[in-house]
């Protein structure tokens, strides 16, 4: 039987460690040849002598794979767009992008230095936003000239980016912004023949093991819930010409849970056809907050 992604060519960014390292194998596993992207940098983004990259390239050979390492930094135009060479140059094509990158600087908000907010927010948002811009230009360029692709982009934001996480207000910020990023390359790259989605993934990684640390029991029956790898397959899936026809979704995995995120959408409404005083406004907010479902709380409050 075809492997699922025979052929294709994926670009995994930040794949060096966690789950981009799964995301990477998976795909390898399916048949994809991976350009595996890895700055190379510890937990809070400082430099590391060692190329988590090049382990990995080193993981997919061994097993009969085809993969080659980049070490750019995605979070720059120049980076990002040597990225994208790297998988023409080396392959002739790209067929999927996994935006992954990124690392923490957790502060409560009081205690939050601007370098630290600026850091977090530019790798996990502008290092989505210049993956996707430069393959979504390559992509348009391919469909202008007759060869419209079946290009998949994936995105990873987070449960903090969809309900909040007391400690990292930066963080939460930057995976809210990818889901909107997500929605609106969705829309627009549709007409290339471009399906963009996102994950909220939930499992045990460099980012997260303290987070876990407290909650996190013993795998039962040979089943890890939180190891890496159970978020891979739907990765791969959304990756490859199997999801043919899914754009623009929201999917939180966990363990062996897949959910489709439902966001924003008009709930109850009141329209009093002119301009309500503050007292009206007041009395009509409250009575639609009693129709209103309870939002989820916010990670660790």
């Amino acid at each position: 039987m075809s492997r699922m992604c025979e052929g294709r060519v994926v670009v995994v960014t930040g794949g060096g460690r966690g789950l981009g390292r799964a995301h990477a194998l998976a795909f390898a596993a399916e048949g994809a040849r991976v350009v595996v992207n890895d700055l190379g940098v510890g937990l809070n983004g400082t430099p590391v002598a060692d190329s988590p990259a090049r382990h990995v390239v080193d993981e997919i050979r061994a097993a009969g794979g085809d993969a080659v390492a980049h070490g750019g930094d995605v979070a720059t135009s120049a980076g990002a767009e040597s990225l994208v060479e790297a998988a023409l140059e080396t392959y002739g094509r790209l067929d999927t992008l996994v935006n992954n990158a990124g690392f923490l600087r957790d502060r409560m908000l009081v205690n939050l230095d601007e370098d630290d907010w600026d850091a977090v927010v530019r790798v996990h948002l502008k290092g989505h936003f210049l993956p996707l811009k430069h393959a979504a230009a390559h992509w348009r360029a391919e469909a202008k000239a007759g060869r419209a692709p079946a290009a998949r982009i994936v995105n990873t934001s987070s449960g903090a980016g969809l309900l909040g996480s007391l400690g990292q207000g930066n963080y939460s910020a930057a995976k809210a912004g990818i889901v909107g990023l997500t929605l609106v390359a969705a829309a627009e790259f549709a007409r290339y023949g471009v399906q963009v989605n996102a994950i909220a993934p939930a499992a045990r990684t460099r980012m997260t093991e303290r987070a876990f640390a407290e909650t996190m029991t013993a795998p039962e029956a040979g089943f890890d819930a939180m190891a890496p790898q159970n978020v891979s397959p739907l990765v791969v899936w959304l990756g490859s010409a199997a999801s043919d026809g899914v754009t623009g979704r929201v999917f939180e995995v966990e363990g062996g849970r897949i959910t489709v995120m439902e966001g924003w959408r008009a709930g109850p409404t009141a329209d009093k056809g002119a301009r309500w005083t503050p007292q009206e406004a007041g009395e009509a907010a409250v009575k639609l907050l009693g129709e209103a479902g309870v939002p989820g709380a916010v990670y660790g409050a």
